[in-house]
């Protein structure tokens, strides 16, 4: 299993944990509060917390292809949310 982590800064790190969470529910299983979501995607699984200023996102999936199909499938909806802010998602992947 790979994993990928990235730090978002964002004062609404939770309204877009939120807004993910309710988009993807009619597809998949998610479970959430303002503070903290995971989805579970065909893809591989989405675990989100917010603080006030950041949105710490991990992923996970089977192998390095997948893994990076997560990363920009999550990134790609929330800079939508996001689309008054520029976001910056720094992925860094854990060594397996």
């Amino acid at each position: 299993m790979s994993t990928s982590h990235a730090d978002v800064t964002t004062e609404h790190a939770s309204r877009y944990l939120q807004q993910l969470c309710k988009h993807w529910a009619h597809k998949f299983p998610v479970e959430f509060d303002p503070n903290h979501g995971e989805i579970t995607l065909t893809l591989g699984r989405a675990v989100l917390d917010a603080d006030p200023q950041t949105l710490h996102i991990d992923v996970s999936a089977e192998g390095a292809e997948a893994i990076e199909r997560l990363e920009n499938v999550v990134a790609d909806h929330i800079k939508r949310f996001a689309f008054r802010e520029e976001l910056v998602f720094d992925w860094k992947r854990a060594v397996a």
